[in-house]
């Protein structure tokens, strides 16, 4: 008699595991007890009559069999998750906004959840798409903003992107550095200075390789890494203690004791994407898309000035497939 298709709840503990390769890890990701999703797993392995994993007390590994289940486990989910979909049932769409302050993908977002009202778009604040890749590819996270020509090859082999906007950069200033009597700052008027760009913030490379390309050749420094301020309380303590200036974009959201100066001649531009994973069905990632394009049409936000600086990595990636 055949072995019945095993209960997707089971794939689903099996492919955390397998992704993580740790159940404390893979059971905080499905909010499950760490005793739960081990039963689960062993439950698994006793329908299938295979060993899955390997385990010690220092690391968990996938078995032959384990291997061999991983890629059927996905296909089997991603089709009960379409099927859902197809009849109005889809799960909820986690996207990630990067900080909560920003004018970017905060305004895609809500158009998309105006033009599917009946679908859940959530939300998460967690800045920096190279940490938010790693989610996406791993299926813990749908949806991202940000810098893709930032991210490696081997990532974007695995992402798909739409282009959303190329935003004018700034400048976060202390209220009394010398630079805040400019109403918008000369990039050159920036030789000499530190400026912070999240060097050291393993969420945040793509930025700080950004910065690097912006600054060559024009005498401006990459700050020194500071530690990992997460929440913008303990961001502005820190940017209060080190009093370096911020490389920012110009929506960022105002911080006491600081001064938003936007940056010309030329004017930086900082490449945004929509990112999301390919393969991933969804009618919400469809709102999404389509919100992205119209307020980026409506805003010229892919129309960058005359005077504007774009990397030329950025420039050919945004134009189009790589």
């Amino acid at each position: 008699m055949p072995t019945p298709c095993p209960d997707p709840r089971l794939l689903r503990g099996f492919l955390a595991v397998a992704e993580e390769l740790h159940f404390t890890r893979a059971a905080a990701r499905l909010y499950v007890a760490q005793q739960a999703l081990s039963r689960d797993v062993r439950r698994l392995e006793r329908e299938l009559g295979a060993e899955l994993f390997v385990r010690t007390t220092r690391q968990v590994s996938l078995t032959a069999d384990g291997e061999r289940l991983l890629p059927h486990a996905r296909r089997v989910l991603q089709a009960q998750e379409d099927l859902l979909t197809a009849f109005g049932q889809a799960r909820p769409l986690l996207v990630d906004c990067n900080s909560s302050g920003l004018g970017t993908p905060r305004r895609v977002l809500h158009r998309a959840r105006e033009l599917a009202p009946g679908l859940e778009l959530m939300a998460r604040y967690e800045s920096g798409l190279t940490g938010a890749a790693a989610d996406l590819v791993a299926g813990r996270l749908d949806a991202s903003f940000g810098r893709y020509a930032g991210l490696a090859p081997a990532l974007r082999s695995a992402l798909g992107h739409q282009p959303v906007r190329y935003e004018p950069m700034a400048v976060l200033l202390p209220e009394d550095h010398r630079l805040t009597a400019y109403a918008r700052v000369p990039l050159a008027e920036l030789a000499g200075e530190e400026v912070y760009a999240g060097a050291g913030n393993p969420r945040t490379p793509e930025w700080t390789d950004l910065a690097r390309r912006l600054f060559e050749g024009r005498g401006i420094k990459v700050a020194s890494p500071v530690p990992m301020a997460v929440g913008h309380e303990e961001f502005e303590r820190i940017m209060a203690k080190t009093r370096n200036p911020v490389l920012v974009v110009v929506d960022f959201p105002a911080m006491p004791g600081s001064v938003l100066r936007p940056l010309v001649d030329p004017v930086p531009l900082s490449p945004v994407s929509l990112v999301w994973r390919k393969g991933l069905v969804h009618p919400a990632l469809d709102a999404l898309r389509e919100a992205a394009a119209q307020v980026a049409a409506e805003e010229g936000w892919l129309q960058p000035s005359e005077d504007g600086w774009i990397s030329a990595t950025d420039a050919k990636i945004m134009a189009g497939p790589e």
